[in-house]
């Protein structure tokens, strides 16, 4: 569900419409069961069939893109184009070209004019991800871009007319962000129209194994010979019961891995990676009331929420230990120590299947 979010292929088969009373809503490529997942997936039919803005949050790889995509093929607008652009991934002095387009001579460098984004997706729906990393100055104009429809490309001065249906996504909060002074207040109300949040994968784990059939299904389209795996109880527990701080991208990166490396069809405890393996028993971070349901005493409690918080870190970080050490605002040294206590140590360093 979203590099910027997962891409994954259009080719899987549907899951189960929310009511069969309602209109039909087109799910290609998204699958889950959860409560959760279903609240968001009503709340896209209901905008689909308008114009109105949409703000889409939530954490790397919960599937942004793919909930804007299903918006899309959903909409009046399907049979126009949906124009992807990450505004975290272009330079900010590039990505007012990206978007509006530029005249030739507009700057050096510019040999010939170009169509920007906005233009290429008049009729249909331009996406913005990473909308919370674009520049104050250029938000000044994408602000009176989304308010006018209309805009010039840089160094041009004929005003061009455009329609579309915006949706834009990110992972920061834009909320704190405006308090910080770094994103415009009358931008994210524009943008913020109808707000749609995705949960991270540990808020929904009843999604795990759906998601791992459906990455399965989607391997069968991509590699020549193979045979979807099984999974033990065991392995099956552990991968629902593991945090997935990379989300759905990180289990789909994994059931490839399985995919490739893996030969025998059912899938045991000791083939599944090192991180999510390290813990003998529940080694999430659990909510405060499993901490009394499952009868979890309160120092249990406490070093499973540690170990969650350090196996975050060092994965966000790619086990640097000082910038884990820097994300967690604690000392260098006292992370190296908690790192040696727990046993942890990375994915590459663990035994190969």
């Amino acid at each position: 569900m979203g590099t910027s979010v997962i891409e994954t292929s259009h080719n899987f088969t549907d899951g189960p419409h929310l009511d069969d009373t309602k209109p039909v809503f087109d799910r290609t490529g998204i699958a889950g069961v959860s409560k959760g997942l279903e609240k968001v997936l009503e709340t896209a039919r209901k905008v689909s069939k308008s114009d109105a803005s949409v703000l889409i949050t939530g954490e790397s790889g919960t599937g942004k893109e793919l909930i804007a995509r299903a918006i899309h093929q959903n909409s009046p607008r399907c049979n126009g184009p949906m124009v992807v652009i990450n505004c975290g991934a272009i330079p900010g002095e590039l990505l007012e070209s990206e978007l509006f387009g530029h005249e030739k001579g507009a700057f050096t460098g510019a040999h010939r004019a170009r169509t920007g984004r906005f233009e290429i997706a008049d009729q249909g729906t331009i996406f913005l991800d990473e909308i919370g990393d674009m520049s104050a100055e250029l938000q000044v104009k994408l602000l009176r871009a989304l308010q006018e429809r209309r805009f010039e490309r840089v160094g041009g001065t004929q005003t061009i007319a455009v329609d579309i249906r915006i949706i834009s996504a990110t992972n920061m909060d834009l909320e704190r962000a405006m308090d910080q002074g770094r994103f415009r207040e009358d931008l994210f109300y524009r943008l913020n129209v109808i707000p749609i949040h995705i949960l991270p994968l540990r808020e929904r784990r009843e999604d795990v194994m759906p998601l791992v059939e459906h990455f399965q299904q989607n391997l069968l389209h991509r590699m020549k010979d193979f045979v979807p795996r099984q999974f033990s109880s065991e392995a099956r527990q552990a991968l629902i019961n593991y945090d997935w701080p990379g989300n759905i991208r990180e289990l789909e990166n994994m059931i490839e891995r399985i995919a490739v490396l893996v030969e025998d069809l059912e899938v045991q405890l000791h083939d599944l990676p090192g991180l999510i393996t390290q813990t003998p028993s529940c080694h999430y971070s659990p909510s405060v009331s499993s901490v009394f349901t499952n009868a979890i005493g309160f120092t249990e409690a406490v070093d499973l929420y540690q170990r969650a918080l350090i196996v975050h870190a060092l994965a966000e970080t790619g086990w640097i230990k000082s910038r884990a050490a820097e994300l967690l605002k604690m000392n260098r040294t006292t992370l190296v120590e908690k790192i040696k206590k727990m046993h942890l140590v990375p994915e590459s360093e663990m035994p190969e299947f």
